[in-house]
């Protein structure tokens, strides 16, 4: 049976692949690999996460959900210099290509570490969680991660997700409003949708 992305330790053969990219106006070089989401570049969904977000008003860190190899959390650390980002994801290549990368593109403010959702995450508040969920792990996951990330939010923190139209955003959305006090849809594209969620 093939790896999935959501793999503790992908058995898929090493073949790595690098790439540039352009976002948020500042040009980026990643590496991806097998066994890893997305392994060809930029997937449309996690560009377009990147190019809505906007920093809450609340302090606090970043945290990353389901990073791969990392280009939300590394753009959003060059983005804002001054906010910890921290990256976290249960697929071990995906936390050692997220480490890479962060040191080729110069990201310094980041934490990079392996972890099953939540698990091992720090025990602190953050002001913003993003994720573009691993939606082929399942819808009960994908809501344990709306229920947890609420948890670990300040008052006034945001939960920032991308889910497409065809593998269940309607159902996300109505999920996200049962949890969290206010929600909105911000921005739509080819069948891509980006939820804004505010404890």
């Amino acid at each position: 049976m093939a790896d999935h992305y959501f793999t503790k330790q992908p058995n898929a053969k090493s073949r790595p692949k690098t790439w540039d990219a352009v976002l948020k106006g500042r040009r980026f070089r990643f590496t991806s690999d097998e066994g890893v989401f997305a392994k060809h570049g930029i997937d449309p969904g996690t560009e377009w996460l990147i190019e809505a977000f906007e920093m809450p008003g609340a302090d606090g860190s970043i945290l990353d959900v389901g990073c791969g190899y990392g280009p939300i959390g590394i753009c959003l650390a060059k983005q804002y210099p001054e906010r910890r980002i921290v990256m976290v994801d249960i697929n071990e290549r995906a936390v050692a290509l997220a480490v890479t990368n962060a040191k080729a593109n110069d990201a310094g403010n980041v934490l990079v570490m392996q972890s099953d959702l939540f698990a091992d995450v720090p025990a602190e508040p953050f002001a913003a969680i993003v994720s573009n969920p691993p939606i082929r792990a399942g819808k009960n996951v994908v809501y344990c991660l709306f229920e947890s990330a609420y948890d670990r939010l300040v008052d006034g923190g945001e939960l920032w997700i991308v889910i497409r139209k065809q593998q269940g955003a309607a159902s996300a959305l109505k999920k996200l409003q049962s949890v969290f006090r206010e929600t909105s849809v911000i921005f739509k594209k080819k069948g891509y949708v980006v939820i804004k969620a505010v404890k």
